[in-house]
């Protein structure tokens, strides 16, 4: 057997441990969303009764701002399940194993994406409820949710590396929350990048979160009709600018969480 092909097999065996270890708490699932579901309802009733996007209305402007925001959140899970896995003493298991090394690491991942899927589910029939509508074709809209699911794919690879490094499971969820709030924050989720200080802006416009929050209101049909073209380059062709990120995510933190788990584990 080829070491791809163990890697794989190894990786499939892995993913399948992840997958029914999730499905029997469901719990997982459950707060994964619940906070997601909270900040909908605060920002759809309680906040966007102040805000106002000129064309929009504003539950359907911010929804995809959740739902982006959620993927990120729900990928924090792989980067503290593998600190968790590390402190039990399981990663240890794993390493009397004649298993291949990424095996490990693309189980925890792939399993996660399965309950991100669920995930999905959930915060898209909670912005229907609120009065978010798809407003484009079947392929457009099956698009814009592959989208979400591998921006969240790649976003777990980024805290599978920083989970390595972790010294404690505990401290790791406060430094995601660090990392990850102000992305989608200093973005064009929850309000236009252009009312942002210059600076913000040009950070916000440059924000994978804002590549990938276009192109899904893109693909939505979510755009408010009127409103002036965007300036820079990544927010004028969103949906390859957000495939892009995906790419150069996957491309950088794959390698890079594979060697940090082969020097965790001493191989």
């Amino acid at each position: 057997m080829s070491a791809f092909t163990q890697a794989v097999e190894d990786g499939l065996v892995l993913t399948k441990r992840n997958v029914l270890k999730n499905l029997r708490n469901p719990d997982i699932v459950v707060f994964t969303s619940a906070a997601p579901i909270a900040f909908a309802l605060l920002f759809g009733f309680v906040f966007g009764s102040a805000i106002d996007v000129q064309g929009s209305n504003y539950r359907e402007f911010m929804i995809i701002g959740i739902l982006t925001q959620t993927m990120l959140l729900t990928a924090s899970n792989t980067g503290v399940g593998i600190a968790h896995d590390m402190k039990l003493g399981l990663v240890d298991r794993f390493r009397s194993l004649p298993i291949s090394q990424s095996a490990v690491l693309v189980g925890r991942t792939s399993g996660d994406a399965v309950n991100n899927v669920l995930v999905i589910i959930l915060m898209s029939l909670t912005g229907l409820l609120m009065g978010w509508r798809i407003r484009s074709g079947f392929l457009d809209a099956a698009l814009a949710f592959l989208l979400l699911f591998l921006f969240a794919y790649a976003a777990s690879w980024i805290t599978a590396a920083i989970g390595l490094t972790a010294k404690s499971p505990e401290v790791l969820g406060n430094v995601m929350l660090m990392v990850l709030l102000p992305l989608t924050f200093i973005s064009n989720s929850f309000v236009p990048s252009e009312g942002l200080p210059k600076v913000l802006q040009v950070v916000a416009d440059w924000n994978p979160v804002s590549a990938v929050v276009e192109a899904c209101r893109q693909l939505f049909g979510n755009i408010p009709p009127g409103r002036p073209e965007p300036e820079v380059w990544p927010l004028q062709h969103p949906v390859l600018s957000a495939f892009l990120w995906v790419a150069l995510i996957l491309v950088i933190f794959v390698p890079l969480s594979i060697r940090r788990y082969a020097k965790a584990v001493g191989r």
